[in-house]
């Protein structure tokens, strides 16, 4: 490790910031510390570049500049306030993309995205994950402890399952995935790919992958997927419905977030079926033909998917064996390396890249 891969600071830690378009730094900030009795510090090991944080880097979600980003990580915990009770220093643990309390009626229900005093990891006043410590508000109700002595190969896994594996489930379960079933993926992204592997897993008898990238639409099949459909658009519903006997996927997952790509999920789905979107919009609504919906029965679910919720059982498929979405890592860097893996991604050169802000070492 180099000395700024390690934190061998007093009083501020290196992380990434944003300040506009296609600018993304890494800068001193300040070291985070315990503000509440409910806060933990967790010195970050493993963190990673999603596709959701290139709309800011492309400037389509505003952020004011210097904000931090970042929201996907795992670490040990360095430090903890009184009230907290489920972890200690010294514990190992994966963060969701949103901190909750854990406790109100909303995350009770399984819905932690939607708690009153939660929150994204990058929002201003908070640190993002992509910097070398992150001050965890509600550590009880937020951070997932993991068992000791995890090999890094492990935790590569699990990081996975802080937003896009859960959230690949999140699109699997709200487009009513079955055993035996039909499913149609549309993008190959991180999100994507993990759809399909979450609707492998949920034992779907077919799954079509829209993609066409060669090295996603391997990996897709890698995941899981029997057949891979490069076209787009309407010629994209064309192929969709011949290889289904002209009825459609009866589950859909929108993994994208554009109106073109709800345009064709909707399109592909099959009378009665459902899509489940977590592609995060960008085009408004004009996608969505509400007409064509309801004559055709096909049900629209999704949303922020509650990652917190899901952890806990993806983390036991991890554990024994039964789950690995890691080979949607295809690019490690230090944090010095970020910016570039920025542009990596943003120019399809990556599909999802690693990040050991502290040399990854727990």
């Amino acid at each position: 490790m180099t000395g700024t891969d390690r934190r061998d600071y007093d009083d501020h830690m290196r992380a990434t910031v944003i300040y506009g378009p296609h600018d993304v730094r890494i800068e001193d900030v300040p070291d985070p510390v315990l503000v509440h009795p409910t806060d933990a510090v967790v010195r970050v090991t493993h963190a990673c570049i999603c596709g959701s944080d290139l709309w800011a880097y492309q400037g389509v979600a505003k952020r004011e500049p210097g904000q931090r980003i970042g929201h996907e990580f795992l670490g040990v915990v360095e430090s903890a306030g009184a009230d907290v009770t489920g972890v200690k220093p010294g514990d190992t643990v994966v963060a969701p993309f949103v901190w909750s309390d854990g406790t109100c009626q909303f995350c009770r229900e399984g819905l932690h995205t939607s708690c009153p005093v939660g929150g994204f990891w990058g929002q201003p006043g908070s640190d993002g994950g992509q910097g070398q410590a992150v001050r965890v508000p509600y550590a009880d109700g937020t951070l997932v402890k993991l068992p000791s002595g995890l090999d890094d190969a492990e935790l590569v896994k699990i990081l996975a399952l802080s937003d896009v594996m859960s959230t690949g489930h999140h699109a699997a379960l709200a487009a009513g995935v079955r055993k035996g079933g039909t499913v149609a993926v549309v993008g190959d992204g991180a999100v994507g790919l993990c759809g399909v592997l979450a609707a492998h897993r949920l034992g779907a008898e077919r799954i079509i992958a829209l993609g066409r990238h060669d090295a996603r639409t391997a990996l897709a099949r890698r995941f899981g997927a029997t057949d891979v459909v490069p076209e787009r658009g309407d010629e994209a519903v064309v192929v969709v419905r011949e290889l289904t006997g002209g009825q459609g996927a009866h589950a859909v997952i929108e993994a994208v977030g554009t109106e073109q790509s709800m345009r064709t999920a909707i399109g592909v789905a099959r009378d009665g079926g459902a899509v489940g979107f977590v592609g995060v919009p960008h085009g408004g609504s004009a996608g969505v033909d509400i007409g064509d919906m309801f004559g055709r029965n096909v049900a629209l679910r999704g949303g922020v998917a509650p990652a917190r919720a899901y952890i806990p059982e993806l983390l036991a498929d991890v554990l024994a064996g039964m789950l690995d979405p890691s080979p949607v890592f295809d690019s490690s860097v230090g944090l010095d390396g970020v910016p570039g893996g920025y542009a990596a991604m943003n120019d399809r050169k990556a599909l999802k890249v690693l990040v050991r802000p502290n040399g990854g070492s727990v």
